[in-house]
């Protein structure tokens, strides 16, 4: 990806190397996962909050792990992706006769506290809709090079194209839908409503990535590495790799063929009516 010398956004939140204040919620994990069920089946994580331990004797101290240039760079990289995509969402909504708002990206390092709970780098990146924030903590593109053998600096791309994919589905209203929507559902089909969301992220990726091609920003070969992570990503994938089966009723995300078709969806057309992933009987 061509991106050096490019802008950077300005809407970054750098709280790498800090301690965050309330660490170990409900025991630590499990704190997380709470957290994470709640937003899925529509409950306030804010009152499982209030419930829980937050005291942490540490706060606001540094953390002892070094930042070292590479990830300075990468935090640049970021920096000029989220940028990339701010151009693409504002012109998309004025197309629709909309303000788009920018999120904020908050860098953090191992764990932080965001408006929808206490979460750790173990649960990946994810955007946080009370905030408004994508959540990222760079050590993910490590893993992603060496845990889900996706390496390069558009697979890392797609990834934050993907959270964004969220805060746009955040301002559209369809988050709130489905999150009213999952209330009144089984867990299997929550979990159905879940997958649909998450595979209109990955198309809404698809559709930034389009005009970042007509930018002439896309390198050859830049392209394959995002649908290599789109699949390294699929529930089926990693399923079968932590438990050796899968269990399609429980998937959240989508298989890997889903992942990188509806990307692919988002690519060819850059046409964001293209993506309405609730309506279609057959993902």
């Amino acid at each position: 990806m061509r991106w050096r010398d490019r802008r950077q956004s300005e809407n970054i939140e750098d709280r790498r190397g800090m301690s965050t204040g309330r660490v170990a919620i409900g025991g630590g994990v499990g704190g997380v996962i709470i957290i994470l069920l709640a937003l899925l089946f529509g409950a306030d994580p804010r009152q499982l909050l209030e419930s829980l331990p937050t005291e942490d004797p540490n706060a606001g101290t540094p953390n002892t792990r070094q930042i070292n240039p590479e990830e300075e760079e990468l935090k640049q990289f970021v920096s000029v992706v989220l940028a990339e995509t701010e151009d693409v969402w504002h012109q998309q909504f004025r197309q629709l006769g909309r303000d788009y708002r920018e999120p904020k990206l908050l860098l953090f390092t191992n764990q932080i506290d965001s408006a929808c709970g206490n979460a750790g780098a173990s649960v990946g990146p994810f955007y946080c809709p009370g905030d408004e924030k994508l959540y990222l903590d760079l050590s993910f593109f490590h893993e992603l090079k060496s845990r889900f053998r996706a390496p390069g600096d558009f697979a890392e791309a797609y990834v934050v194209a993907h959270e964004v994919g969220h805060h746009v589905q955040q301002l559209l209203g369809t988050m709130d839908k489905v999150n009213a929507a999952q209330q009144r559902m089984r867990e299997d089909q929550a979990n159905n409503l879940s997958v649909r969301l998450e595979l209109q992220a990955d198309f809404l990726a698809g559709v930034w990535a389009h005009y970042a091609q007509q930018k002439g920003i896309i390198e050859p070969g830049d392209l394959e590495e995002a649908l290599r992570a789109a699949s390294a990503v699929g529930d089926d994938r990693l399923q079968r790799e932590q438990q050796g089966f899968v269990v399609p009723d429980s998937f959240t995300h989508g298989t890997s063929e889903q992942r990188i078709r509806w990307f692919r969806r988002g690519l060819e057309s850059g046409d964001i009516r293209q993506g309405d992933t609730f309506s279609v009987s057959s993902l």
